[in-house]
This record gives structure tokens, sequence and C-alpha cells, in this order.
């Protein structure tokens, strides 16, 4: 089996892709690490709200 080469359409498809990342842009600049972690943040946080949503309702709903 061979390998396909990750370059895509050879050297213009690796160079759209670098310019796509590094044209000035108007918007906020985030690097992939930012995403991931503010991604991993909103998981918690709505994780975090059914938690206490369901203990809130125990408690209501118990006395």
């Amino acid at each position: 089996m061979r390998r396909r080469r990750l370059g895509g359409g050879g050297a213009a498809g690796g160079s759209n892709m670098l310019r796509f990342y590094t044209d000035d842009a108007p918007g906020i600049k985030m690097t992939p690490t930012v995403v991931l972690v503010m991604s991993l943040c909103f998981i918690g946080f709505v994780t975090a709200l059914h938690v206490f949503g369901k203990l809130y309702r125990n408690r209501a709903g118990g006395s």
C-alpha cells in the first residue's frame, strides 16, 4: 500500500493552507490549542450545570 502525500495538490495546496492561517484577516486570531481549551471548558461548564441542576432538583423535590 502506497502512502499518500499530505500536500494534496502539490505546492499550491500547501501554500493555500498556510495562507489561510497567516493572512491578515479581520477578527480574533486564535490558535487551534486555544479553540480546543475553550471547547473543553464549555463542555465542562455545561456538564457542571447538568449536575448542579439534578442536585438542586433532588433537594428541592425531596423536602
